[in-house]
């Protein structure tokens, strides 16, 4: 029986194909919510986990794909499993025996979430790519950056995490609701491209309605509004300004003190009023500039650094990053009021728990899948 204290998903079991970026970030997220995730690594990985954070909260089995027992090995495990996490090529989980039509038939409950950058489909799907070639192509990347100046990249934050962990995420959640109904699984093609071009929904919208322009830095909310940036300190420090509202607008200029300044959204003056803020905000240091904001509405914040989060007294406060086996990273999200999620594990070893989770799910003879080599427990340290 379950408690209130093992998060919304306690009981769902998942298989994560170990995979990089979106896939796992996914599966951290089922694992900060309650659900037994298990992580199927393959022999010749690095026997420490490379990314502490990202693989936190489950378990690891070593299982040799290439072992004529390793399919067989796999399948025991997804005809247990509510839900499948993989992170291949189009082609390969079918090469490999595990398609979906293979999974499903020996598990017709199974949702099947394939995670992707190009989707199962079209004349790009087996090529390589990252996430800013994924961006690149769904226009978010051309609108990111200053006016006359490149593209600018946004890490890997816009494409393979909300993109693509996210959907990806929302699709394996809805799947499982409608299994309720229907009592039957089903296949998620995610692709990062698909996500990214949702993300811009607004975007699109704007164009549609004639107040949004294709070149980058001329728009409200791409650095072309000057209370929409962000202007350096007396220390070289930043504070970002999002005073949008005029009600926004009119306690920044009335705390910079700004005399006479330009009507807000009067774009021929816009260069001018940038010029303004960028001289007040020069005449103080950073720390002296959150002082004055505080516990006002102008919409001013500092630019922190990621060493610098965690001691924001909101993110303090609300311990928004803590710290875990030495790292600092972010706690669960979202909060729930009964079933809070937590950081069950560290990140794993590949394979530290292969007989474990075989005798844990029920599934007999782990010894015999160990000594067929298809189930693989690494070398004791």
């Amino acid at each position: 029986m379950t408690s209130a204290t093992d998060g919304p998903l306690a009981g769902l079991r998942v298989v994560e194909l170990a995979g990089l970026g979106p896939a796992p970030y996914c599966a951290m997220l089922l694992a900060d919510l309650g659900a037994d995730v298990v992580r199927v690594d393959r022999p010749g990985q690095p026997e420490d986990p490379p990314w502490p954070v990202l693989g936190r909260g489950r378990r690891s089995v070593l299982i040799d794909l290439k072992n004529p027992s390793g399919p067989q090995a796999l399948l025991a495990l997804i005809e247990r499993a509510d839900v499948l996490l993989e992170p291949f090529r189009p082609g390969v989980a079918e090469r490999l025996g595990i398609g979906p039509d293979i999974c499903r038939q020996r598990n017709p409950r199974l949702v099947y979430g394939r995670m992707t950058g190009w989707g199962q489909t079209g004349p790009w799907r087996q090529m390589a790519g990252h996430d800013i070639d994924y961006i690149a192509v769904t226009g978010a990347l051309h609108a990111i950056g200053r006016a006359g100046g490149p593209p600018q990249v946004p890490l890997n934050l816009l494409g393979d995490f909300a993109g693509g962990s996210m959907f990806l995420l929302a699709g394996v959640l809805a799947a499982l609701l409608e299994r309720e109904r229907s009592g039957l699984g089903q296949v998620i093609d995610a692709s990062i491209v698909d996500g990214t071009a949702s993300l811009t929904a607004f975007v699109h919208g704007v164009r549609a309605a004639g107040i949004w322009r294709d070149e980058r830095g001329v728009n409200p909310l791409d650095t072309g509004a000057p209370y929409y940036d962000v202007y350096e300190t007396a220390d070289g420090q930043w504070m970002a300004v999002g005073a949008i509202e005029p009600a926004f607008y009119a306690e920044l200029i009335r705390l910079l003190e700004i005399e006479e300044a330009p009507p807000q959204h009067d774009q021929s003056r816009w260069p001018e009023l940038r010029s303004a803020l960028a001289q007040r905000f020069a005449l103080r240091t950073r720390d002296e500039w959150v002082s004055l904001f505080e516990a006002t509405d102008a919409c001013v914040a500092p630019v922190l650094s990621f060493a610098e989060a965690a001691g924001h007294p909101q993110l303090a406060d609300r311990e928004t990053l803590v710290t875990r086996d030495g790292v600092v990273q972010p706690a669960p999200a979202p909060r729930f009021s009964r079933t809070p999620g937590r950081i069950s594990r560290a990140a794993p070893a590949a394979g530290a728990h292969s007989r474990e989770v075989f005798e844990s799910w029920g599934i007999p003879d782990a010894g015999e899948w160990l000594r067929r080599g298809g189930l693989v427990e690494p070398p004791s340290r």
